[in-house]
């Protein structure tokens, strides 16, 4: 969920996430909220660690079909190529989920399910035009069909574990809400305890700040926020080896040190 999409509708245990930007303990404005929960910051509640936290995570994507996604990757990759980048983020997204302990695992799709899907997904059709309303339908379809905590996360960025997500909705057992930013302005990360459509509907995902707007909106609807660290999502060729330089092992990886063996 960078800025970008198409259609409509702690101290942390993770030494080994890159931070490039602000630091953990700052929010995107600059300064903490005292409705946030900045990243290493003190919590008002520890989250229980007596098991698994009650929640699904759903991942919302787009069916990697040439010339339809990672388009800003065109060039210097081709569509072709692009595509296989989007393809091995989204596998790796979807087998980092596959092994996070929640009540359900949800993948919100733009298209068709492809070999790229593990078992244990249950696959819902996007609705909406624009992207904040599918974001928000993702969000209502989820919670209706099972009415617990929502973790959503996008596909750009295969970096992510199954700790970090873990630890996202279990920050939700104390918090409204948690918000994961990336290192150009929009978010990796959203979690609602209680979705509502509102705070979600008529934000510009296209704005270079859509992950400011996001957090203002959150907090202008009374909730409570937790933070996630700041990760970069892949929006262009430089973020795809940056990325790849943090996820050495990951199939994103493995696809980019492939093509660029090539050139």
């Amino acid at each position: 969920m960078s800025r970008a999409g198409s259609g409509r509708y702690g101290s942390g245990p993770f030494p080994h996430i890159w931070n490039t930007g602000n630091t953990g303990n700052e929010t995107p404005h600059g300064e903490a909220s005292r409705s946030r929960r900045a990243w290493g910051g003190p919590s008002r509640r520890v989250p229980s660690q007596g098991g698994p936290p009650e929640g699904q995570v759903v991942v919302i994507a787009r069916e990697p079909v040439p010339g339809q996604v990672k388009t800003r990757l065109i060039p210097p990759f081709t569509a072709r190529e692009a595509a296989a980048l989007a393809a091995a983020a989204l596998e790796d997204t979807l087998r980092a989920v596959a092994r996070v302990p929640v009540d359900r695992r949800v993948l919100a799709l733009d298209g068709a399910p492809g070999p790229w899907l593990p078992h244990g997904f249950t696959v819902l059709p996007q609705r909406g035009e624009a992207p904040d309303e599918r974001l928000a339908a993702a969000f209502d379809d989820a919670h209706r069909l099972l009415p617990v905590p929502v973790v959503l996360i996008g596909a750009d960025t295969p970096q992510v574990t199954p700790d970090m997500l873990v630890y996202a909705l279990s920050m939700l057992s104390a918090y409204d809400a948690v918000f994961g930013p990336t290192t150009a302005g929009g978010f990796w990360l959203l979690g609602l305890r209680a979705p509502e459509p509102a705070p979600l509907l008529g934000i510009p995902m296209s704005e270079p700040t859509v992950g400011e707007i996001q957090l203002r909106r959150l907090e202008e609807a009374g909730l409570s926020v937790a933070l996630m660290p700041r990760l970069t999502d892949v929006d262009t060729a430089a973020d795809a080896f940056v990325v790849a330089a943090q996820a050495p092992r990951s199939f994103f990886a493995a696809a980019l040190a492939r093509m660029s063996a090539l050139r």
